[in-house]
């Protein structure tokens, strides 16, 4: 999707605070943190909302997400997070790709 923030940040056309970055994932900190800690885990591949993932093609990415989620508020320091999607306007979301909120607590 050629306008979309996310993939731009995921080809490399748009600089972001990279935290980690692998197959199927890339984590970046959030620009506008609503925590201490406030990082996005956004999939690498293009999937509009949590409501447009696919089943039987999709069922590791989830928990993917979760556990790199996991990896880094330890890593962070997290005395407490929430880990968070936002689906569809009314449910919030303002980019269409597919994130996950990680706001932890020091």
């Amino acid at each position: 999707m050629t306008d979309c923030i996310f993939c731009k940040i995921v080809g490399g056309d748009i600089p972001a605070d990279k935290l980690h970055d692998d197959d199927l994932c890339i984590a970046f900190n959030d620009i506008h943190p609503k925590a201490d800690i406030h990082i996005l885990v956004v999939p690498k591949e293009h999937i509009a909302t949590v409501a447009d993932l696919e089943e039987g093609k999709h069922d590791h990415l989830v928990g993917h997400m979760v556990n790199v989620a996991n990896k880094l508020a330890k890593r962070e320091g997290a005395q407490g997070y929430r880990i968070q999607f936002n689906v569809g306007e009314k449910g919030g979301q303002e980019v269409f790709h597919v994130h996950m909120h990680l706001m932890g607590w020091k």
